[in-house]
């Protein structure tokens, strides 16, 4: 099988490398190779290696960035997926896509399930959603979906290792405490997409998968102290203060609340997400 991943330079894409299966082999592409910027590069490099399955993990991330170059995330978080999407759809090929909690304007109170009704509360969110549906919409039986959340890892810059950094060099943080969400360790997300291919559990439509449970930002920042401390990144402990939103504005708004329902993976892969404080000790270590 030729496999094709989007976005080697991620946090997700150098997990799922860190975790290949030996049985596979995997063509990862960076953004110097195809830039999803230019929709035409993406079908260009598609037809040139003629993969079997593509995964894509390359996105524009930068949620406040965002609302400055709306055209710009739209271009790489949706035309990019469309022209994937129709490819797949022409070639008989699978595309797994991750996208994001951000779809949800965050007013539920309860996990959100696939089929809930999206509401993006921003442009990053709306690109995300445009590119789930123009993937659904050129490829419906070649498209796997899978949103999840709160993305983290030993490789580049994520919540974690800022708060490190940060508790190194401060006497005290202020940290969000009104948003709910699941940390997600990217290697146990890498493990899961790798564990759809090679049992041959690839199912269309939309899914969601994350670390098991919900927590506030100042909640999971407390939780990276107690165990940075534990094994050793950290010499002492600060006081972490948890303040609301408002007290942090920032140019796009998040969701309040996108704690996100993973049953329906969890039922076809028959396997549960870690809890996320197991996997952030798993990734401290590894760090």
């Amino acid at each position: 099988m030729t496999i094709l991943v989007f976005g080697s330079t991620g946090q997700l894409a150098k997990s799922l490398h860190d975790t290949l299966p030996a049985e596979l082999d995997a063509i990862f592409v960076d953004r110097a190779t195809c830039d999803l910027a230019e929709p035409s590069s993406v079908r260009a490099l598609l037809e040139s290696k003629q993969p079997e399955l593509i995964i894509n993990t390359a996105a524009y991330t930068q949620v406040d960035k965002a609302e400055e170059e709306p055209e710009l995330a739209r271009t790489v978080n949706g035309q990019s997926v469309s022209v994937m999407a129709a490819f797949a759809s022409e070639h008989s090929t699978r595309l797994i896509h991750i996208s994001t909690d951000f779809v949800f304007d965050g007013a539920k109170s309860e996990p959100y399930l696939p089929g809930d009704p999206t509401g993006p509360l921003g442009e990053y969110g709306e690109s995300k959603l445009a590119g789930e549906l123009a993937a659904l919409n050129a490829a419906p039986e070649a498209t796997m979906i899978i949103r999840t959340a709160w993305v983290y890892s030993e490789h580049g810059g994520n919540f974690v290792k800022t708060m490190l950094r940060l508790m190194a060099e401060r006497d005290e943080l202020g940290v969000v405490s009104d948003q709910i969400g699941s940390p997600t360790y990217a290697r146990g997300l890498a493990k899961t997409i790798w564990r759809i291919v090679v049992e041959d559990r690839f199912s269309p439509g939309i899914y969601h998968w994350t670390d098991h449970g919900g927590i506030s930002w100042h909640e999971f920042a407390v939780a990276i102290l107690q165990e940075a401390k534990d094994q050793g990144l950290l010499d002492s402990t600060i006081p972490i203060n948890p303040i609301p939103t408002e007290a942090y504005p920032t140019p796009a708004s998040r969701p309040a609340y996108s704690v996100l329902d993973t049953a329906k993976l969890a039922n076809l892969l028959g396997h549960e997400p870690t809890n996320w404080r197991d996997n952030l000790k798993l990734m401290l270590g590894r760090l």
